[in-house]
């Protein structure tokens, strides 16, 4: 008998509670509704049912089930003992509790005082187990006001919501280049350098953005998403609602070395490594802490080790600390909120409203207490540039600024309207100072011309070395004619130190403006394993049981005359199947009364049949019992899935 026959034998001796509780570790063999026990026993030993049940254990019950499967199907609960060296009271305790766990999930039963694993297990690990690992020491808990983590958690979730506005915005304004698996790590620190922070923090933030959709992968770059620009715009509690959402959904492995963004996977470790992180601090009272962090990681690294490795859950627990998810060891209610599918309704105490003023400071630095609004924030990124702590003005911001379309006086009245005490005198001269150098050389598009009011400067710049790619040739004492376009004149213009604007054909002048490039999102496909069902309810689970358990039970025949017997067969066997000619299905239905043998073709997959030697010796719901030769193995075939039906002898 193979192990697959040995399983669906071992089912039947268990009662409808057993059977639903089998059913209930094993929700995924239970959501194809199995109609026999036999089709349940197929359903259990599928790769995908098997792979999900060992993923559940933790490590003693991996260990006892490698064990088991490497021993294959000569050792008994006293050898295994043995193995495994299970000399003490407590060691014995557990293996008695793994065994029973192995068995509620159907991985591994007893039969003639054998442990038998199931049919398609490998072993787990490269070197067989020595002994159980014991379990980890609980993790230890302290009592903390249940304010604390919260207002510790304020600070990291505003960096980041910080931090992914300026991703946006420098995906935005530069070209950051991306391949389908994500950016590489040497694009990785690039950004990392631009926003200031780790590359594991940055890492967090691309894949944030891309899992928001507010960024995605377009012609080999990374461009906002036409949602982006909503985002931005939305108040810092939107923004970090979106974000915390987005994190559960992350299905790369935390602390991945190579980024990677979420691509069409049936993989979601990442997914469960997170939410396993988070329900484990979810369990701990409002008014309680943990005291160690490694104390909880190696709890979930031995409860869950398929999921919970130690970097992975460590790398996970950061992510949420940067989120203030987890704060001073304990969940906030932000973490809380996340399982509870409400974060929306308390994101607000963990980030200060949008900041519209900034403090100007006489060193030409400018700091904004919190977050600043989008406004301010594009004012300062116009005039200066962002620092660790800020932003700098500077010679080349101002210029930038001016070569928006402002002149000074426009752009001191701008940064007046947002200061908290003023414009320094320091920064009035800067701009006043580059606003009087502004414009002194004006680039007309004559295809092109450099014209100037100085006929000195006009001189200098005509046989300055740095501008000969231009070919400048003099249209007059105040006109040169370059053989470059617009954008080539003015960029060798500011590289040799001058600062040049543009105008129009009439002399009016022109503003320069970057243009913007948007793309939709693109939903990210999650790999799947058949078509959708919902999964079933405790009550329905109950229900199947009884029902499977309810079809094995031996019914009592009623004798028909032989030719009623055979006239009853053939109508069922007709109109179960659509395929067998009359004749066929008449030698199968006198086959059945008679328990003689026949040759029948069963379908194996779309092009391709199996024959099989039987003598039927039941027909019910469709299904066809029969023995099949020359070991006598009792099998059941689907009538739908005979193809053919042909007499045989000497069987």
């Amino acid at each position: 008998m193979g192990r697959k026959s040995a399983l669906a034998g071992w089912l039947r001796e268990l009662d409808a509670g057993q059977i639903r509780d089998v059913l209930a570790l094993r929700r995924d063999a239970a959501d194809r509704r199995p109609r026999s026990l036999r089709a349940l026993a197929d359903e259990l030993t599928t790769t995908a049912s098997l792979r999900a049940a060992v993923d559940g254990l933790d490590q003693a019950c991996r260990d006892v089930l490698d064990t088991v499967v490497r021993s294959g199907d000569e050792v008994g609960v006293e050898v295994l003992a043995e193995r495994l060296r299970c000399t003490g009271k407590s060691s014995r305790a557990e293996l008695k509790r793994a065994l029973g766990q192995l068995r509620a999930r159907a991985l591994v039963w007893s039969a003639d005082g054998r442990l038998v694993a199931s049919p398609g297990l490998r072993p787990l690990e490269e070197e067989p187990p020595r002994r159980i690992t014991p379990a980890p020491r609980a993790p230890r808990r302290v009592p903390q006001d249940r304010g604390f983590a919260d207002r510790a958690a304020t600070t990291p979730a505003t960096s980041t919501v910080e931090g992914v506005t300026e991703l946006v915005d420098l995906c935005d304004n530069e070209v950051v280049a991306c391949r389908a698996t994500g950016p590489g790590l040497r694009e990785l620190r690039r950004l990392a350098g631009a926003l200031r922070a780790d590359e594991a923090l940055t890492r967090l933030w691309v894949g944030l953005a891309v899992e928001a959709r507010l960024l995605a992968v377009d012609d080999g770059r990374l461009v906002p998403t036409v949602g982006s620009d909503a985002w931005r715009a939305a108040s810092p509690a939107e923004r970090l609602t979106v974000l915390v959402q987005a994190w559960p959904r992350l299905a790369w492995a935390p602390g991945a070395q190579r980024p990677a963004l979420p691509e069409a996977s049936s993989s979601d470790s990442g997914e469960a490594t997170r939410r396993g992180l988070l329900e484990r601090y979810a369990r701990l009272a409002e008014d309680e802490a943990f005291e160690h962090r490694h104390e909880v990681v190696a709890e979930l690294a031995w409860a869950r080790p398929a999921v919970h490795g130690r970097v992975v859950t460590e790398a996970a627990l950061v992510e949420a600390e940067a989120l203030g998810l987890v704060a001073l060891g304990a969940v906030t209610a932000l973490g809380r909120a996340v399982l509870a599918d409400a974060v929306a309704e308390v994101a607000g105490r963990f980030v200060p409203p949008a900041a519209t003023t900034a403090h100007l400071r006489p060193d030409l630095t400018a700091v904004v207490v919190g977050l600043p609004s989008r406004e301010l924030a594009a004012l300062l990124d116009l005039v200066a540039d962002r620092t660790a702590t800020g932003w700098r003005f500077s010679g080349a911001g101002v210029r930038r600024a001016l070569d928006a379309g402002r002149d000074a006086d426009d752009l001191l009245a701008r940064l007046a309207s947002v200061a908290e005490h003023g414009v320094p005198p320091a920064l009035a001269a800067l701009v006043r100072e580059v606003g009087r150098e502004h414009g002194r050389v004006v680039v007309t598009p004559v295809a092109c011309c450099v014209r100037t009011g100085d006929p000195a400067l006009l001189a200098e710049i005509a046989a300055h070395r740095s501008l000969a790619p231009l070919s400048l040739q003099p249209l007059g004492p105040t006109v040169l004619a370059s053989a470059k376009p617009v954008e080539e004149t003015l960029a060798l213009l500011r590289a040799a130190g001058y600062a040049p604007t543009t105008s129009a054909a009439d002399g009016t002048a022109a503003v320069e403006r970057v243009p913007r490039r948007r793309v939709e999102a693109v939903p990210q496909a999650r790999g799947t394993t058949g078509g959708w069902r919902a999964p079933l309810t405790e009550q329905e689970l109950a229900k199947l049981a009884a029902a499977l358990v309810e079809r094995e039970r031996p019914r009592p025949r009623v004798v028909l005359p032989p030719q009623s017997h055979r006239t009853g067969a053939v109508r069922l066997l007709r109109d179960q199947s659509l395929v067998l000619r009359d004749s066929e299905v008449v030698l199968l239905a006198e086959a059945l009364a008679s328990r003689t043998s026949v040759e029948i073709a069963v379908a194996n997959g779309p092009r391709s049949t199996v024959k099989h030697v039987i003598t039927p010796v039941d027909h019910l719901a469709g299904n066809l019992k029969a023995n099949c030769a020359p070991r006598g193995e009792h099998r059941e075939f689907l009538v739908s899935r005979i193809r053919s039906v042909r007499a045989v002898t000497g069987v």
